[in-house]
């Protein structure tokens, strides 16, 4: 399978204040090279999806993708990004990561390609028995058509289309550390410093 590697990076960043999240440095690294690095030994190629100056990663020599739908409508429209440049690159498939999650599984792919052709990541939650990780899955560019037109009629919800899709689900341990844990806040930033 060829896999193409999509780091959503194309939100907002309210919480933030409105700054690029990408480029937050932890431990003398931005973000964005973190996930390079965890993920680049796992695919065959990484694009970058994000909105706005694209110019403000040229030091990463990746490719950058707008959302194609627009609107902000949410990770969807990254993932659908990255399903049709991958298309266009003769690949089967995509696995999306968050650029704000520096610290996710370095056998991310390998576990999701276990899990399904359609699969997220998730981990074990001792209030629900599972946390879904709707940014973390495998994506078959087969699908990618269906994506659009599903966000063109307003889906926003990742789960609500996976799960209508079968997508499985590649479960990840948490034991006294999420792998997933995300930055959305200076205080998430200082935490996540912590766990370095």
């Amino acid at each position: 399978m060829n896999t193409v590697g999509v780091i959503l990076a194309g939100g907002r960043a309210t919480r933030m204040g409105g700054a690029d999240k990408a480029a937050l440095m932890l431990g003398g690294q931005s973000l964005l090279a973190r996930c390079v690095d965890r993920l680049a030994p796992q695919v065959d190629r990484i694009v970058l999806n994000a909105n706005g100056d694209p110019e403000r990663f040229s030091a990463y020599d990746l490719p950058v993708l707008p959302d194609t739908i627009q609107g902000f409508v949410g990770p969807l429209a990254g993932v659908l990004a990255g399903m049709d440049w991958a298309a266009e690159n003769g690949a089967d498939a995509v696995v999306s990561v968050a650029a704000d999650t520096p610290f996710f599984p370095l056998d991310l792919v390998e576990q999701l390609r276990t899990a399904g052709p359609l699969a997220l990541a998730a981990t074990p939650d001792p209030d629900r028995g599972k946390n879904r990780h709707p940014t973390f899955g495998l994506w078959p560019v087969s699908l990618r058509d269906d994506l659009r037109a599903a966000l063109q009629e307003g889906l926003r919800k990742v789960v609500l289309w996976t799960d209508k899709h079968g997508a499985g689900q590649a479960m990840f341990p948490a034991d006294g550390f999420d792998p997933f844990f995300n930055i959305n806040t200076p205080e998430d930033l200082a935490r996540a410093q912590g766990f370095l």
